[in-house]
């Protein structure tokens, strides 16, 4: 079972690793959520299908917080917030080349290709594409590698991973937006870190942190980050 990070009635956040698939796809690999339903059935005693809805996704190479709805009611208020960005998403990517700028807010145009499950980035609005915006923190740097906080204001389909590479930063591992070379897990080195947002059922401040993935390279920046 997948560390769990936080639980209650109404929500259940558990840790993502990079290998681990968030939701079931034509790989027929077994996802998160079969996984997270057999633990609440057996933990509860609750006979029958176990409800669990996916507030959000993360891309299968990507580890960190995934965050699951309990009931119908916590998941139909947790889209709402979502949907109107009233929570704040925060990730860390590990890069090989510097920023531009130490600190920026960058905005562009997204369009995805549904063949090549990739999204293209342009600076302007072309037909099809969708507006997203995200802004980046240098906040530690090895040997040979920068690691960037991003905090996501919009949450469209590889938005971090496509907006990164755009500025010739992209993420350690990932092929498919230019990095040149793959992480030996196989995962890219992009990090779901923190989540914060207002308990849609309890009406109070719910702050949901991460510890860092296991392996040499995050180890290098773990006093980067309080």
């Amino acid at each position: 079972m997948a560390e769990i990070l936080y639980e209650d009635n109404h929500i259940i956040a558990v840790y993502k690793r990079s290998s681990d698939l968030a939701q079931g796809d034509k790989t027929g690999d077994a996802p998160l959520d079969v996984e997270i339903k057999k633990y609440l059935a057996e933990k509860y005693k609750k006979p029958g299908e176990v409800f669990l809805g996916i507030v959000h996704r993360l891309d299968r190479p990507v580890s960190g917080i995934m965050l699951y709805a309990r009931t119908s009611k916590a998941l139909s208020r947790l889209n709402e917030l979502f949907k109107t960005r009233q929570v704040k998403k925060i990730y860390l990517a590990i890069v090989k080349e510097r920023p531009p700028d130490d600190e920026a807010t960058i905005t562009h145009f997204l369009k995805k290709n549904e063949t090549q499950n990739k999204t293209y980035v342009y600076d302007s609005e072309v037909k099809g594409s969708k507006e997203a915006s995200l802004t980046y923190r240098l906040v530690g740097r090895s040997e040979k590698y920068y690691l960037l906080e991003v905090e996501l204001h919009s949450g469209r389909h590889h938005q971090i991973r496509a907006q990164l590479a755009k500025i010739g930063c992209p993420v350690k591992g990932d092929l498919k937006y230019g990095f040149a070379r793959s992480n030996v897990d196989g995962g890219i080195s992009l990090f779901a870190r923190r989540l914060e947002f207002i308990h849609p059922v309890k009406k109070e401040p719910v702050v949901i942190i991460a510890h860092f993935p296991e392996g040499d390279i995050w180890s290098s920046f773990i006093d980067s980050i309080a």
